[in-house]
């Protein structure tokens, strides 16, 4: 009578990791894109050479007036009082305004007066960048 030697399977299969590790990739970067938060808006063109972007804080009028603290809604009223809270469990005192560009003038003044209201004074206007066809 023969002994069978039975040695144990000691390669990994890699075909298997392999496949998850693609699905991932692939779920990943489809829903990259999707994780910049924030509400739509169509922002005014300006030619403007280098601005340094700071972390910080983003209010959006939309098109309708609606104003949104980075991406919730807040009523005007409420947006000193909601931007103090906000600034006070953050480390940026910097608000960048993101104004559609069909949003009246009066608007956006108002908004403004609203964050200084807050005692802010340091808020940056966010633009589009013109695309020129010479680059």
């Amino acid at each position: 009578m023969r002994r069978r030697d039975t040695h144990a399977l000691s390669d990994i299969n890699i075909a298997n990791l392999v496949d998850v590790m693609l699905v991932l990739l692939i779920i990943f970067m489809i829903t990259a894109p999707m994780l910049q938060s924030g509400v739509d808006v169509k922002l005014p063109q300006a030619d403007l050479n280098g601005g340094q972007e700071r972390p910080g804080i983003v209010v959006t009028v939309n098109e309708s007036g609606s104003i949104y603290l980075d991406k919730y809604m807040v009523e005007l009223k409420d947006l000193g009082s909601r931007l103090q809270a906000v600034i006070n469990s953050k480390d940026s005192e910097v608000i960048y305004l993101k104004g559609d560009k069909d949003v009246s003038y009066g608007r956006m003044i108002e908004v403004v007066a609203e964050i200084k209201k807050a005692g802010i004074t340091d808020v940056g206007l966010v633009i589009e960048p013109i695309k020129s066809a010479a680059k």
